[in-house]
């Protein structure tokens, strides 16, 4: 393993923390990404204060570095995009410094807007893997005390005693990629957990709302035949003993629906033009009736 390498497990460990699989630059994860990105659309759509619109990255102070991150609330894209810009500048100084070609870049700025994606953070450790190599061509003795496995504080403090601003700007300008990149994962998985859980929100109160209209539709489908059982009661009944055990509620309803609602006898009306006085027999035919009904009925 090169020390470009070693120095890059750095960010590979941050991704690893959200990623199963940190491989690079793989088309399957940007389609997986891609995937989510679209269930995050109209949730980022209602956030403005969430959603980063990354633009013309201003330039940094060469001289000027920041060991702790900047956190302003949906600013970490642009921050990004702003640490990666200077780090590019420097390498490209030290390209022509040093007669060395830069290496081809996977990155592009725009693939930040609206907001950070995994897919994104592998394709900048890409990039930053192969301006290490050029570094290390570049400086060799400069840069053969360095630690791989060094923090952020002490990456500063090394840079802090280079002469060659470009190299020193390289180093400083990495650290706020490791930082931004962090905070980055970070807010992606805060806009993932609640695009998730409105999603599901979502989703309860459509099969709520589902529900509801089902249970109206039983309720005025009994109502139109005007059957002697208070319909509202039968079905609500019926529902809520569904929610436990399905079959067994239906078997009831379809068999026994006096179970849930009783059959209001002085709604029966009487046979033989009134001659013949409401019975039990007739209440228990009722019952039969309405369980045929609803046997047969799909509301």
């Amino acid at each position: 393993m090169t020390p470009a390498e070693d120095i890059n497990k750095n960010i590979m460990e941050q991704l690893e923390n959200i990623d199963d699989d940190p491989k690079i630059s793989s088309s399957e994860d940007e389609e997986t990404d891609d995937e989510f990105e679209k269930l995050l659309n109209s949730f980022i759509a209602s956030e403005n204060s969430e959603t980063a619109e990354v633009g013309e990255p201003q330039k940094l102070s060469d001289t000027v570095s920041r060991a702790e991150p900047k956190v302003e609330y949906g600013n970490d894209e642009t921050e990004l995009a702003q640490a990666y810009q200077n780090f590019i500048d420097a390498l490209v100084a030290i390209s022509d410094q040093r007669q060395l070609p830069m290496p081809t870049l996977d990155f592009k700025p725009e693939s930040l807007n609206p907001n950070y994606k995994p897919s994104t953070g592998r394709k900048i450790v890409s990039d930053t893997l192969a301006c290490w190599d050029l570094m290390f061509a570049a400086f060799p003795e400069k840069l053969s005390t360095l630690n791989p496995n060094s923090t952020d504080e002490q990456f500063l403090n090394f840079a802090e005693g280079l002469s060659d601003q470009n190299l020193q700007l390289a180093i400083i300008s990495y650290v706020e990629i490791l930082i931004d990149i962090e905070n980055c994962e970070i807010s992606y998985e805060e806009r993932r957990l609640k695009a998730q859980r409105r999603r599901i929100e979502k989703e309860l109160y459509e099969e709520y709302q589902a529900r509801k209209e089902r249970k109206q539709r039983f309720i005025d489908a009994v109502r139109s035949r005007h059957f002697p059982i208070d319909a509202e009661r039968l079905i609500n009944n019926y529902f809520k003993t569904a929610s436990k055990d399905a079959p067994a509620a239906y078997e009831v309803l379809t068999t026994n629906p006096a179970m849930y609602a009783p059959i209001e006898n002085d709604k029966i009306k009487p046979r033989l033009f009134g001659l013949l006085k409401v019975t039990p027999q007739d209440g228990i035919r009722e019952n039969h009736k309405i369980g045929a009904f609803l046997k047969k009925l799909r509301a």
